[in-house]
């Protein structure tokens, strides 16, 4: 499991997966999610703009990402 970590309170979803790369614009991730191929906490996830938050689990297809809030970091 790949970690990302948060510097803000939250990141919306669709941002989110364009920031990791799993997609290259906005659109492809808003059809990502909208063909449930995106899970959040193992649960699939329909909104394209879900606030996603430190200890969120990310799942696409063959990648998992754990979100760690930067504080946690100790730094």
């Amino acid at each position: 499991m790949e970690s990302f970590i948060l510097k803000e309170e939250y990141i919306q979803l669709d941002q989110l997966l364009k920031v990791l790369r799993l997609v290259s614009s906005g659109g492809m991730a808003h059809l990502m999610v909208d063909d449930g191929l995106v899970k959040v906490d193992g649960f699939v996830e329909k909104r394209r703009r879900a606030k996603i938050r430190a200890g969120n689990t990310i799942e696409v297809p063959g990648k998992k990402f754990k979100v760690i809030a930067h504080e946690e970091l100790g730094d």
